[in-house]
């Protein structure tokens, strides 16, 4: 039987349907390089795993079990000189694009076809659950892309990608809240990172672009956000309004629920700004004074940065 998958790398996706199950991965490897360049033993293929170990070149694609056009991400880089290696990748249309949320929200929050779409996530959508969520404790719901990882630049290693001080944010926040991870995409680049198995963390579960829902805004048109709605619906003995904090670095995905969206800056050319990006150590102060409340309905989080200073100059 052919097996057909899709390679993530450098902010493409390459999509190659000409192997076998009788193939093997470093046949996967070879026609990665003739569409990208790099080199098989320059490839690291997240996600690819064999009774939890990453799976070797001699291993047949047949063993894999993958499902057709199983999106798989690639990190590595093309054998270049290293000024071509550290050129900065592609502006990010979704940024760039990106609107203020206050002009539209009063337009879409509480019209009956979207709390609808809502309604039918909270009754339809899937939860797979990794950890059960705990009583008392705040939830905290983080985007992926330029949030915690810079899922376009070129590197050797995921590692090389990560936001800085990931792991010492997520151990903090644990203490005070659930965790969960809201991405459209693949988020196998977090066992790469060492993050669904992290012995100082847990993530209570991970959604996807299938629980996002589709909004008409009347300037910009039909756009995906990211209700929180869903998780309320499903998990409402736990978690509501009061007590929910979302991170992204796009704003129009708070607006079904501006009140608890933070929009956090960016994390992009990180071969650049890894030594001096300091956002998710101070962001980890601000969830640690708003975890003393009961109820952050009060908050405007576009003002974090001067709460936290407020709050360690009292």
């Amino acid at each position: 039987m052919s097996v057909s998958v899709i390679i993530k790398w450098g902010g493409q996706e390459y999509s190659i349907r000409t192997l076998s199950e009788e193939d093997t991965v470093l046949d996967l490897k070879q026609s990665i390089k003739s569409l990208t360049g790099v080199l098989p033993e320059r490839q690291k293929l997240l996600g690819l795993k064999v009774k939890g170990k990453p799976a070797e070149d001699q291993v047949k694609l047949g063993s894999l079990k993958l499902k057709p056009n199983t999106k798989i991400m690639m990190m590595g880089s093309r054998e270049e000189s290293l000024e071509e290696v550290l050129a900065p990748p592609p502006e990010n249309d979704d940024i760039v694009n990106d609107f203020d949320i206050e002009e539209e929200v009063i337009e879409v929050q509480n019209r009956e076809e979207n709390l609808a779409k809502i309604a039918r996530r909270v009754k339809d959508y899937k939860v797979e659950g990794m950890n059960p969520p705990r009583a008392g404790k705040s939830l905290l719901v983080l985007d992926v892309d330029y949030t915690l990882f810079d899922h376009k630049s070129c590197a050797e290693t995921g590692q090389e990608l990560m936001r800085p001080f990931l792991h010492e944010f997520l151990t903090s926040a644990y203490e005070d809240y659930d965790i969960v991870i809201w991405c459209k995409y693949q988020t196998a680049c977090f066992d790469e990172l060492g993050v669904t198995d992290n012995p100082n963390y847990k993530i209570t579960f991970m959604l996807d672009s299938a629980a996002m829902i589709t909004v008409h805004t009347p300037k910009r048109g039909v756009v995906e956000v990211k209700p929180l709605g869903v998780i309320w619906g499903k998990y409402s003995e736990f978690y509501s309004k009061r007590n929910t904090i979302m991170f992204d670095d796009i704003g129009r995905n708070f607006l079904m629920n501006p009140q608890n969206g933070l929009k956090i800056r960016p994390f992009m050319k990180a071969h650049l700004n890894r030594e001096k990006d300091k956002e998710l150590f101070k962001l980890s102060q601000y969830l640690k004074e708003i975890a003393k409340l009961e109820d952050f309905s009060g908050l405007n989080h576009k003002h974090w940065e001067r709460y936290r200073a407020k709050k360690q100059s009292q």
